[in-house]
Order: structure tokens, then sequence, then C-alpha cells
């Protein structure tokens, strides 16, 4: 084990010498000084009682009593207790990466029942085991249609998350894919590898898109489809979205995780872990990686993506969500959020202040006469009132979290 000791003083500069220089900072000099970080201006080390009255006192100046209604793609959603203790287990928070086909028949199990859950609401065939969030989602839905119809050239609505369509500019540029930026469905798509549509929208808005000559991917919230009509019922071929709505906490915007679900032929091209069940010599239940189109599996060139990991720990726990809230949990879930939601725009409007959206689930755009001073009015009562659009315009979310009492404040308080 001596290879694993700290070195010492006297090995130091017996390194040294050997590289030529009397001491370790002379091994930096040859970078600038004007570029290199200043001393330190460090206070004495505190004991472990002072530091937790420091810490408790720094706590003290966030600002976390405030009623939210902020969304745009992370939400203010309940997150039952047993979550966070279960998904906090030490078989769960290795530091360890499980991507290997050897990992625990527990951590495949949960991929499993987390692909399952997915295929259910959703409506498709097949699903991964999770990717990084709704945004490399996107792409990836954008670079698998492309595989698979062997086309350059996407249509993307406008109305999408604007996170998103940074992340797919990034990816689309970089692999030379046209991207068409549009606002309603072309008549004619069959030039295009597939559309890309978001419902409920950026803006809140229900779309049900109207299948194409091409492939149509459809991004949407997961938690809206514990009462909308799954993807699959009006022609998706793939299906993505973030799970942040299924009991993970807002995090100041993450992490989070991203699904992929897609129609069984296409299955071959779709990127990341998927978990599969079989049985063992014994004849009993197992679990098993299966499909696994990832880079070190085989030759690079081939690889469907360079998304090697995944989000088990986020999976884990929006399988947790989905296992504790069960069927009629969720739909109540979903429910109060669209009641409040409506409860919300039906006051506002009373008051003058008017609801853009024709059709909407839990979220909405209003129409006001200056968005800064309409926002900071609310912050000043201690309510995060939205999320400014532009000038005029303001992206308003409900979930069950909002009580009668927190809508009627935002009302009375505009």
């Amino acid at each position: 084990m001596n290879n694993f000791l700290v070195h010492n003083e006297e090995t130091a500069q017996e390194m040294c010498k050997i590289a030529g220089v009397n001491q370790v900072e002379d091994l930096f000099n040859q970078i600038p000084k004007s570029v290199r970080m200043p001393n330190l201006d460090l206070n004495d080390g505190l004991s472990e009682m002072e530091t937790q009255k420091l810490v408790k006192s720094l706590a003290k100046k966030n600002k976390s009593d405030y009623a939210i209604f902020a969304g745009g793609g992370i939400y203010n959603k309940f997150v039952p207790a047993c979550i966070s203790q279960v998904a906090g287990r030490f078989e769960f928070t290795t530091a360890y990466t499980p991507y290997q086909p050897e990992i625990s028949q527990g951590t495949l199990q949960v991929m499993y029942e987390f692909q399952t859950m997915i295929c259910r609401l959703t409506g498709m065939d097949i699903s991964n085991a999770t990717v990084y969030d709704a945004g490399t989602a996107c792409a990836e839905a954008i670079l698998m249609a492309c595989r698979i119809s062997k086309k350059s050239k996407v249509c993307v609505f406008n109305s999408l998350n604007p996170e998103y369509k940074q992340v797919i500019k990034t990816y689309t540029y970089s692999q030379f894919i046209e991207v068409d930026w549009v606002d309603d469905m072309p008549e004619n798509t069959a030039d295009y590898a597939c559309v890309l549509v978001q419902t409920p929208d950026y803006y809140g808005e229900i779309i049900t898109p109207v299948k194409g000559d091409c492939l149509l991917v459809v991004c949407c919230d997961i938690s809206t489809l514990s009462h909308l009509v799954p993807p699959s019922e009006y022609g998706a071929d793939i299906v993505v979205g973030d799970v942040q709505t299924l009991g993970i906490p807002m995090n100041f915007g993450g992490p989070s995780a991203g699904f992929m679900a897609c129609r069984e032929k296409f299955m071959r091209q779709l990127p990341g872990r998927l978990a599969g069940r079989t049985v063992d010599a014994d004849g009993k239940q197992a679990f098993c990686l299966t499909i696994q189109t990832r880079e070190q599996h085989i030759k690079r060139e081939k690889a469907t993506s360079n998304i090697c990991s995944n989000q088990a720990l986020i999976g884990l726990c929006a399988t947790l969500y989905l296992s504790v809230m069960g069927e009629k949990g969720f739909k109540q879930a979903g429910a109060l959020s669209a009641i409040n939601a409506h409860n919300l725009s039906e006051k506002l409007d009373k008051k003058g202040i008017k609801t853009l959206n024709k059709n909407f689930f839990n979220e909405f755009t209003i129409e006001v006469d200056n968005s800064d001073d309409f926002l900071a009015k609310l912050k000043e009562n201690k309510i995060i009132g939205g999320i400014k659009l532009d000038e005029k315009r303001v992206l308003v979310a409900a979930t069950e979290m909002n009580s009668d009492e927190e809508i009627e404040n935002y009302v009375n308080c505009i």
C-alpha cells in the first residue's frame, strides 16, 4: 500500500530535484502572474460548533417562505417525505455510476419499473432508464429521428421551452442538421426527419399535433398525463420530457432527469440504458441491461449517442413517487394543479388581467401593463408571481402546493 501514501517533504524534494526545480511552486513559473489565483484571504479555522452557528445564521438569509407561482420547466410539487428516506439509503447513493451489466438486481429492477411506468403514462412501447434532462432528451430524439429517416432536416415548434431550444441548437450545429423553427404544423412534412412539438407548450397551451409524413416527436410534462390524452393516441413516434414533477425538489433548477420513449420498431436507435426482465438459470425472475447501444459496448462510429450514463438516483425518486402516490394520488395531484391554475386565471380575469391561453392545464400566460412592476409588487408580498416573458407577458403556474389563501393573496396584491 506504500504507493497510496501521501508524499512527505523528503519525497517531494526528491521529485523536485529530478524535475530540475527547487520547490513545487517553481513548476508554475511559466504561468503569468496576471492569471494566477491571488493568495486566499481566509479566516482562522472554526470549531464544529462555531461552524454550525455560522451556517445557520447564513441560512436565515434565504427567503424560503414565498408562495411560488413560477414554472417554465421546474415546478413546486409535493414530495412525500418517504422518497428521500428510501433514495438516501446507502445501497442507492453509491458514487459508482451504475452502467455495468453486473450492477445490483435492485438498481436494475428500479430502472425496469421506471421504464414500465413511463410506457404506461405515454402509451409507448419502449422507454429508456433516463437521460440527463428534457433538453438533452429533445436533442437526442432529433438525432434519433435523423438516424431512422436518413434525413438531416427537422422541424421544431417555436413554442418549445427556450432552454431545450438552446440544447437542440448545440446538438444540431455539430451534426450539420438543419432546423426549421415554425409556429404551426407545416402542410408538407415529407422532407423532414421529424417534427418536434411540446404540449402543453412553454406558454401553457395544450396542443394536439397532427401526424404528418415524418416522425412525430412530442415533448410533454409527464405529470399532465394524469389527465391529458397520452401522446401515443395522436400518433407520436417518440415521446420525451422531464421527470422533475415526479417527486424531485426544485433545487434551484436541477439536477433532474429526462425520459425517452418510443415505438418498439425504433428501440435499437434509442440512446441510453434499457433494463430488461428475464429469468436466471434457476427459472427465477432476473433483471439485466439489454439492447445496449452505448459506445462502451460497440464501435464508436456506430454509437447512437455519447450519453453513457443516466440519472439513476433521480429515476429512483420518480419511481418511488409514482409508487407511493399510486394512480389515484397521481390523478389527484394533477387535478388539484389544474383546478388551482384555472381558479387563479378566473380571478385574475375578473380584475382585468387577461389570460392569453385558449386551453391550458396548470400553466398559463397573462397580459399585464408592465411585467417588471407586476412581479415586483407580488415579490414585495412574498409571492413569486411567475416568469417574465416580455414587457407585457408573464408565465404563471400553479400546482397542488398552492392553497386557496395563496391564490387570494396573489389576486389581492396586484
